[in-house]
């Protein structure tokens, strides 16, 4: 439809516009008005650069917008009007006259073009309808990949960078039906369970967004670039951050916040009692969005998070369909799960016995109360009909 790789459209009603083509879309479109010539890049700029001044963070741009009207109108209002606003300290308001802030959102604005990154601001029909509605959204958004009206209907499901077999398994699991039932999983792309969120819901063909910690142009950590690519062609990848910030540990918490604001509810599975992965569950619970947990091994230190959010009274969930249900919907059979080949009970029985928890053979030799070879011939069996899996050391485990 558009050969080239801009397009301009005058139109005389800019909402009608706005809606036909959201910016999030066709990021390259470049459209004007008839009666004011602005454009939205126009706006972007003006956007990016009120918040790079020092001193003007998300509460203090709300309250020069709110003073002033529009981000514009603050950047060219005078300094006796500047010093009305209540509160307002002399570093801000000679940040403002002095204009250094167009130079930096201007290449800002210019870098993200050419490294094919959208920069969707609030007013922005296309900025992300769950995430307008928190206490603190960003002010704006830079988005690889494409943002959807139907991102609505997302799953948040964050946890532990060191999971065990049992949360690796399980989280894979519930993000792979999630995503088959029309769900967009949304995680921040940090090693273990993020990682595996991710993986699951592209493994189901589905949609996923990935909330990063740095900016958009960096990948972190470094060995999910080729993820970070999948999703961005499957679905979104997302930051408030500049363009080649770094990933320190200050700018996680506020990350969180995003991750747990794009959902209509967050799933906990492994988590310490430090984890920054209880930041989110807390952002949920503030947010007023469903909080879920799925328990875990009592004797395990990863564990103590999600079991202790259960008791709290966060909604536990030990399958997808206790997320699906708990949302007001109906989850639909897993093909993979009605297919699980016949078993003789000698394979059933030993089958019983193995758990997502990898298993040394000597327990499951004790368990199954049986001889050496023949549980082995039955565990081989159970391998070759996908069922069970050997790790290194002797142990196996489900692979479902």
């Amino acid at each position: 439809m558009f050969p080239d790789s801009k397009a301009l459209i005058i139109l005389d009603d800019q909402k009608t516009l706005d809606y036909i083509y959201p910016a999030c879309i066709i990021p390259r479109l470049v459209y004007l008005h008839r009666s004011s010539m602005q454009n939205l890049s126009d706006q972007t700029v003006y956007w990016i650069g009120l918040s790079s001044i020092p001193g003007v963070g998300r509460m203090t741009f709300r309250k020069l917008v709110s003073h002033f009207g529009s981000p514009e109108s603050v950047l060219s209002a005078t300094r006796n009007d500047l010093k009305k606003v209540a509160g307002l300290s002399d570093k801000v308001v000679e940040g403002i006259t002095q204009s250094r802030w167009q130079e930096f959102a201007e290449r800002e604005v210019a870098q993200a073009s050419e490294k094919n990154v959208a920069i969707i601001i609030m007013n922005d029909p296309g900025y992300p309808e769950n995430l307008r509605t928190i206490a603190d959204p960003p002010l704006y958004l830079y988005v690889r990949g494409t943002l959807q009206p139907d991102d609505t209907r997302a799953v948040a499901i964050v946890g532990t960078r060191k999971p065990t077999h049992y949360g690796r398994t399980i989280t894979h699991r519930m993000a792979y039906e999630l995503a088959a039932n029309g769900f967009t999983i949304v995680s921040g792309m940090a090693r273990g369970i993020d990682t595996q969120a991710h993986r699951g819901a592209l493994a189901a063909g589905g949609k996923t967004i990935a909330v990063l910690g740095c900016g958009i142009d960096i990948a972190y950590p470094s060995e999910n670039k080729a993820l970070m690519e999948e999703i961005a062609a499957h679905g979104a990848i997302v930051s408030e951050n500049p363009l080649g910030t770094k990933p320190e540990a200050g700018y996680f918490p506020a990350r969180n916040r995003i991750i747990s604001g794009l959902a209509r509810g967050t799933v906990i599975i492994e988590a310490a009692e430090d984890s920054g992965s209880l930041i989110t569950a807390k952002n949920a619970h503030e947010q007023q969005r469903k909080l879920f947990a799925v328990p875990g091994n009592v004797g395990s230190t990863t564990s103590r998070g999600p079991n202790s959010l259960i008791k709290d009274g966060a909604i536990l969930a030990e399958t997808a369909g206790d997320i699906v249900r708990a949302l007001g919907g109906t989850i639909k059979p897993n093909k993979k799960q009605s297919q699980i080949p016949s078993l003789t009970p000698e394979e059933q029985a030993v089958f019983t016995c193995i758990t997502h928890e990898p298993k040394h053979i000597d327990v499951l030799l004790h368990e199954c109360r049986s001889s050496a070879g023949i549980l082995s011939g039955i565990l081989v069996s159970l391998e070759l009909k996908g069922l069970a899996k050997q790790l290194p050391g002797k142990y196996f485990a489900r692979t479902d």
